[in-house]
């Protein structure tokens, strides 16, 4: 296991506050308004002792370095690209606080 994807299984452990399995990476793109928002891996998880029975993770960059994304998979997030747009607009509200 790579050191990005072990650190990103470890983020999605503390979120569903339990062991989880690596399912699969899914590559992802998110547009809004013909413009890249986010482009990356989504790593899907299941998880041990639902719920959730799914949850999402991956590493996105900023200013401050490295953060490592955890989603869990309760409506409406339902797979990876929903969770991204999630995460996406927890952001913006954070930031126009």
């Amino acid at each position: 296991m790579s050191d990005v994807l072990a650190e990103i299984t470890r983020a999605v452990e503390r979120a569903v506050e339990g062991p989880v399995k690596h399912r699969e990476s899914v590559p992802v793109v998110e547009t809004f308004r013909g413009q890249t928002v986010w482009e990356g891996t989504v790593q899907v998880y299941d998880v041990d002792t639902p719920p959730p029975a799914t949850a999402y993770g991956w590493a996105a960059e900023s200013d401050h370095g490295t953060r490592y994304v955890a989603v869990l998979g309760k409506p409406p997030v339902e797979s990876p690209i929903t969770a991204v747009r999630a995460w996406i607009v927890s952001q913006t509200k954070s930031n126009a606080r």
